[in-house]
């Protein structure tokens, strides 16, 4: 005799939870990685999370410590996969020019990036690589230590103010496509990526200037 199975029992299946202890905290990091790199991050959470990974909540705390912990993670391992320039370091002032336009370009495509790196000063392994490197490149510049840890402060300020700028005026633009008046177009418009090079390029060359200037 065939069994009929009722209606929604194949669906209900598939959300069998998994076994006690058979989630790893790389499956959860690769799981939250994948939200929000398909544009979910707004809508990311534990519970989310969990319901993905066929575990109950409370489980993936046993990984991490809350998702502020599990974004860290995430971000860090994003940002490694993107923060070294494509140009040649022996050429030190356009490959410094590039790493800062990465930095902008991931925490503005990134929300949960920016996010984290306006909340707290980020060390993540990652940021740190990528400090460090920086700074060797800026001392291979003619910058000693001090001076050159002067001018990536300062850009990397200036990169993160604006990268927040810029994701600020993309979601005002949206509502905002036209505007009768002129100035606050022009002041709308001093948030791409054009203006981020200009700048950054005027702030360099004053810091040039000034270590010279020694």
């Amino acid at each position: 005799m065939v069994i009929q199975q009722p209606a929604g029992h194949a669906a209900a299946s598939a959300r069998v939870r998994a076994r006690w202890g058979t989630i790893t905290r790389e499956q959860l990091v690769l799981a939250a990685k994948e939200e929000i790199e398909a544009g979910r991050y707004e809508q990311m959470t534990i519970r989310r999370l969990a319901a993905r990974l066929g575990v109950a909540p409370m489980s993936l705390y046993r990984h991490v410590r809350d998702k502020e912990d599990l974004l860290n993670e995430v971000v860090d391992r994003m940002l490694a996969e993107l923060w070294r320039p494509g140009g040649d370091p022996s050429d030190p002032w356009p490959w410094f020019m590039e790493s800062a336009d990465r930095l902008r370009a991931f925490l503005v495509d990134q929300p949960a990036a920016l996010h984290v790196f306006l909340s707290h000063p980020v060390t993540s392994p990652a940021a740190l690589a990528r400090l460090r490197t920086v700074l060797g490149v800026l001392e291979t510049a003619g910058l000693d230590e001090p001076a050159a840890r002067r001018l990536y402060a300062a850009v990397h300020t200036y990169t993160l103010g604006f990268a927040a700028l810029q994701a600020s005026r993309a979601r005002w633009l949206t509502t905002h496509d036209e505007t009768a008046d002129p100035d606050e177009a022009w002041l709308a418009a001093l948030s791409g990526p054009q203006q981020f090079s200009e700048g950054l390029a005027a702030l360099i060359a004053g810091a040039r200037r000034s270590s010279e200037s020694y």
